[in-house]
């Protein structure tokens, strides 16, 4: 039997804010989180892109020393993320054996590993801290999240690039239904604005330069778009079954209704042009949904900014919509956030679901002269979803051709 898979709790450090309130009010304020990089190493090593979207609240604000210096910063957002997101549940009283984490990175703890290494080439082996390792594996932060809260049914972590925080919402999903925990904690985090990254998307062409105005860098769907702006923070959702979040008289934000992934097999960077792979996982969380197109009001894109990359969404979306597509209002709030890598779709997640209470689509804000090739129903104004029930999804995007897609809704 298909159980309802609800939402009771978010929470959320972001280049827009510490919280997630904070960073919803920031968003639809129409700010923007990037900023010019005050790190000596800019200037060390001259990168050419000289800015990013850094968490605004640094996690030694929130965190006690003694934990944060057990953790990489991508695992330092993550459980300052969850820790909100389960005050906001009401701390759920469940059996730790009932208790999942699902959560995800792209890249890990790229901080903690670099700094090893530099340590080892300047001081040699026995300077290395004994915790390197556990610090820098991608389930760090599962591991954190699941120890913090004494979660004892599963600890899985999901690392499929840009798509990774979207997936781990999609696993919750199926493990929800499998009854497999009555409660889990997922989302996803990511710290890696680091010399080494901002190097080598640069050498990829995928940032955007505009190093004289970081605010207006990230511009999804402008015809002058030029690459994406490098984030960081997390995001997490407490998820759980309808039947454990009425028994306990949670509030209840939303019902993730559905969630699903797929892989084009076509390229380790770029997306299938004709966006295959996306449409197929789009139609796969409606249908899981047991929703069609024809019911969606409101679209969180990927849309990172990239000249080519924000076109093979919008073919992939044309491909399941229809000309409808042009009446749905669609959400880019990357322009806001820059792209947060494996932390992105939990963030975006977090957003869908605060935009369909509200009713209120976030602005796109940069949007100078929309592109042509991309009409779609955006704005850099909030725009109004209207009354009734209403069904959104979120979608992300990962190298290595990852797909994945929520649909979420609410009456």
């Amino acid at each position: 039997m298909t159980k309802k898979i609800v939402i009771t709790g978010i929470g959320a450090s972001s280049p827009l804010g510490g919280t997630a309130p904070e960073s919803w009010s920031a968003l639809l304020a129409g700010e923007s989180g990037a900023r010019t990089l005050e790190h000596e190493w800019v200037a060390e090593y001259e990168l050419p892109v000289t800015f990013a979207a850094e968490a605004k609240v640094r996690p030694e604000e929130v965190l006690e020393r003694p934990v944060a210096k057990r953790l990489d910063p991508s695992s330092q957002f993550a459980l300052i993320s969850a820790k909100e997101a389960w005050a906001d549940a009401g701390a759920p009283d469940v059996a730790p054996e009932r208790l999942g984490v699902d959560y995800a990175t792209g890249i890990g703890g790229i901080w903690t590993l670099l700094d090893a290494w530099d340590t080892l080439r300047e001081r040699g082996p026995r300077r290395v801290l004994p915790m390197t390792v556990p610090m820098l594996m991608p389930n760090a932060a599962a591991a954190a999240i699941s120890m913090h809260f004494e979660a004892r049914a599963f600890a899985r972590t999901v690392a499929s690039a840009c798509a990774s925080s979207t997936e781990s919402l999609a696993n919750a999903y199926e493990h929800l239904q499998l009854g497999l925990a009555d409660v889990v904690i997922a989302g996803g985090s990511e710290s890696a604005v680091h010399p080494i990254t901002l190097a080598s998307f640069s050498s990829m062409q995928a940032l955007s330069r505009r190093n004289d105005d970081p605010a207006h860098a990230s511009r999804p769907y402008s015809v002058d778009r030029d690459g994406f702006v490098m984030g960081e923070g997390a995001a997490s959702l407490v998820l759980e079954t309808e039947e454990h979040a009425l028994a306990r008289g949670a509030r209840i934000y939303a019902e993730l209704a559905g969630g699903a992934v797929s892989a084009d097999s076509y390229h380790i960077t770029a997306n299938d042009p004709e966006g295959r792979g996306a449409s197929r996982a789009v139609l796969d969380a409606l249908a899981q949904a047991g929703a069609t197109p024809d019911e969606v009001t409101h679209i969180n894109a990927h849309a990172t900014s990239t000249p080519v990359g924000d076109i093979a969404e919008y073919t992939a979306l044309r491909s399941v919509f229809g000309d409808r597509v042009h009446e749905i209002p669609v959400s880019a709030t990357k322009a806001s956030t820059g792209h947060l890598l494996g932390g992105t779709g939990a963030l975006e997640a977090v957003f869908t679901i605060l935009a369909l209470q509200s009713r209120l689509a976030p602005p796109t804000i940069n949007l100078s002269t929309q592109d042509p090739e991309i009409p779609l129903l955006v704005s850099g104004e909030p725009q109004p979803l209207g009354d009734g029930p209403q069904l959104a999804i979120s979608n992300s995007f990962g190298f290595g051709g990852h797909n994945a897609v929520v649909a979420i809704r609410t009456p």
